[in-house]
């Protein structure tokens, strides 16, 4: 399975996650570009978050955040 535009848009919202601190969350507002909010929605979904607008991660949804942003840092290390 090749990445395709929607789960490149779920990748980039886990990728917005502060991962340094459990309480720090994100609200995606209405005014967000639709493929965000319905990114979000869809991580939600399944499981990621706990909010169809962002909320805070999950278990599975930090996890799988933690694999997202490592997977950045690798690839573009002046990002990092």
């Amino acid at each position: 399975m090749l990445y395709n535009q929607a789960l490149v848009d779920e990748l980039n919202v886990l990728a917005r996650y502060n991962l340094t601190s459990a309480q720090e969350g994100i609200k995606v507002h209405q005014d967000a570009a639709t493929a965000v909010i319905e990114a979000t929605a869809r991580l939600f979904h399944k499981g990621l978050v706990d909010h169809e607008d962002g909320g805070y991660l999950t278990h599975l949804g930090l996890e799988t955040a933690e694999k997202v942003q490592a997977i950045l840092t690798i690839l573009c290390p002046e990002i990092a």
